[in-house]
C-alpha cells in the first residue's frame, strides 16, 4: 500500500481501506515487526528530524550559499522546503529553483533552516502515530510562531498533512503549483525564452486524488512559452501512483511485482512527450529511476515543474 487512496476514491460504499492498512501498520510498529529500512527511517526522523538520518545541521545546505531570509525574521510566505528537497542531491535543485522563482516574483518569503523538521506525513502512514503526534505539536507551534500569512510546500505530502492534519487555522497552506499559478495570473512571473518541447504531466496522488489540485499544475505548464501539453490516458483522479508514498520509499525490495513507476514511464513515453513533468519530490526520484531502469533516457526526461519555470524565467 502506497497510501495513494485510489481505493478510497473509487469505493462505492465509502469504505476507507487505506486507513485500515495504516492502523494495521501501527500494530506492526508497536510490535517491532517492521522492515529495518522503515525502522531506520522512523529513527532518523526522531533523532535528526528527517528520514535519511542525516545531520540536522546540514538541512539548510540546499541553499548552496544563496542569501535567503530566515522566516524567524518575519515574512509573508513561509517556505517549507521538506526533507527530500533539503537533503537529496536531485531534490536540492528543485528547492533552489522555487526560491529563485519567488525572488523574481517579489514574494516576501523565508525558510526555517535547521529548525525545519519532517512534516510527518509518511511517519503517520508508516504507522508511527506517537511520533507523528509529537511532530504535529512541535512543528505546529513553530509554524504558528512565525506569523506568516501563507505556508508553501515543495512536496504534496507536506501540503497534505499541513492542510488536513495540523489544524493550522489562519495560515493558508499552498502547494507551490498553486502559488505559481496565482503569480502568473497576477502578472508577477514573466518568461524570457521558450522551451519548444512536448510535455506530459503526472498527477501526484497526494496533490490530485487526495486534495483535488489538478488544474493549477497544468495552467503553469501551459503558461510556459513553447511548451505543448499532451495527456496520458490515466490522469487526474485516474492517475497511476508512482509507488513512492506511504513509506514505500524506505521499504525497497519488499515485493517482486512489476513496479508501478515502470508502467508509468512507458505510459508517458507512449504520448510522444519529451518531458515527463512532476510536482512531487518522491515522483521525481521514482520516475527518474524508472526511466533509467527501462532504458528510456533517450526518449524521456523527468523534470519538476519548478525547474521548467526557472529555466525560462525573466529575472
Amino acid at each position: 500500500c502506497t497510501a495513494c487512496f485510489t481505493c478510497v476514491e473509487r469505493c462505492p460504499k465509502d469504505v476507507r481501506p487505506a486507513e485500515l492498512i495504516i492502523a494495521m501498520r501501527g500494530q506492526m510498529v508497536e510490535g517491532g515487526r517492521i522492515p529495518d529500512t522503515v525502522g531506520n527511517a522512523l529513527m532518523g526522523v526522531f533523532r535528526q528530524g528527517n528520514p535519511t538520518g542525516l545531520a540536522r545541521e546540514d538541512r539548510a545546505g540546499w541553499r548552496d550559499g544563496a542569501p535567503i531570509k530566515a522566516a524567524q525574521e518575519g515574512c509573508e510566505v513561509l517556505y517549507f522546503v521538506g526533507c527530500t528537497p533539503s537533503y537529496d542531491p536531485r531534490g536540492q535543485p528543485v528547492a533552489r529553483a522555487l526560491a529563485r522563482i519567488m525572488t523574481a516574483a517579489g514574494v516576501d518569503f523565508g525558510v526555517l533552516g535547521t529548525e525545519e523538521s519532517c512534516c510527518g506525513n509518511e511517519v503517520r502512514r508508516m504507522g508511527e502515530l506517537g511520533l507523528f503526534e509529537m511532530l504535529v505539536e512541535e512543528n505546529g507551534e513553530l509554524l504558528r510562531s512565525i506569523g506568516a500569512r501563507q505556508l508553501v510546500t515543495v512536496s504534496p505530502h507536506c501540503f497534505n498533512t499541513f492542510k488536513n492534519e495540523y489544524g493550522l487555522d489562519g495560515l493558508e497552506v499552498l502547494h507551490y503549483t498553486q502559488l505559481l499559478a496565482r503569480l502568473i495570473d497576477e502578472g508577477r512571473l514573466q518568461f524570457a525564452g521558450a522551451l519548444n518541447a512536448t510535455v506530459t504531466y503526472h498527477d501526484p496522488c497526494f496533490l490530485g486524488k487526495q486534495n483535488h489540485v489538478f488544474d493549477e499544475p497544468r495552467a503553469v505548464l501551459q503558461a510556459i512559452p513553447g511548451l505543448r501539453l499532451v495527456e496520458m490516458d490515466r490522469r487526474r483522479e485516474r492517475s497511476l501512483c508512482c509507488e513512492g508514498g506511504g513509506g514505500r520509499m524506505w521499504a525497497e525490495g519488499t515485493n517482486l511485482e512489476e513496479r508501478l513507476a515502470h508502467q508509468r514511464v512507458h505510459e508517458a513515453a507512449e504520448t510522444g512527450a519529451e518531458i515527463l513533468a512532476v510536482a512531487c519530490p518522491f515522483c521525481l526520484l521514482t520516475l527518474e529511476d524508472a526511466v533509467k531502469a527501462q532504458g528510456l533516457e533517450d526518449r524521456l526526461q523527468v523534470r519538476d515543474i519548478n525547474e521548467l519555470v526557472d529555466q525560462v524565467l525573466l529575472r
